[in-house]
């Protein structure tokens, strides 16, 4: 059956298929204050998921001198290791990325998580052989440069006209534009609707359920 506008869907990792979003937050806040820095608030924190770590840190602590940055890193990795066993995937994203791969789309992640970090959730919930290719932001060029999106469709001989980035925050939407590929918004993860509406994704989904649908009949 001939696909109605993508042949690679790519998903964001945190806040889009795993429920980590309050987890992250938590961790960066803790980070700080072990370093006796200002606390950020939740929003501020969580705007910063989906860059790379070590741009989340600049950006969540812009007024503080940047030897606190690695510093900052070394303490939220400390305080994510000690509670990803925790997490989860959102209800239902197992069961659409199996039916999107029986469906035959390449599927891919492009993420702000490090290669270790990665691997280590995707086999903590048994997704490692659903995708096709990821790309993770120590490998390369951080949200919302377009690299990530043009090394996936290189990688996969992918068109990137025929590409679908999905994630939860401006900086997933961003990239996708950049690349020239097209955006899904997903509304349960880091930033507010206001946000992902000002990127002009192609659609917004307020569920993993609504998603799915969507690119069932959509994608």
């Amino acid at each position: 059956m001939a696909r109605k506008q993508f042949d690679l869907i790519v998903f964001d990792w945190d806040g889009t298929l795993m429920d980590s979003t309050s987890t992250i937050v938590q961790c960066i806040q803790a980070s700080a204050k072990d370093l006796g820095l200002p606390v950020p608030g939740d929003l501020l924190a969580s705007h910063v998921i989906g860059l790379g770590l070590q741009e989340a840190m600049q950006a969540v602590m812009p007024d503080v001198e940047p030897k606190y940055h690695a510093r900052m890193a070394e303490r939220y990795r400390y305080h994510y290791l000690s509670s990803d066993h925790q997490l989860s995937l959102f209800p239902g994203v197992h069961a659409m990325l199996e039916d999107l791969s029986q469906q035959a789309y390449f599927l891919a992640v492009a993420t702000g998580k490090s290669r270790v970090g990665l691997n280590r959730s995707l086999n903590a919930v048994k997704l490692l052989s659903l995708f096709d290719a990821t790309r993770c932001a120590d490998e390369t060029f951080s949200k919302p440069h377009p690299a990530m999106l043009q090394e996936l469709t290189r990688e996969l001989g992918q068109d990137i006209r025929r590409t679908v980035m999905i994630g939860d925050t401006s900086h997933d939407l961003q990239m996708a534009n950049n690349a020239g590929a097209a955006g899904v918004a997903v509304q349960y993860g880091a930033h507010p609707m206001e946000q992902l509406q000002a990127c002009n994704p192609l659609y917004s989904a307020a569920s993993v359920a609504e998603l799915h649908q969507w690119l069932n009949e959509n994608a």
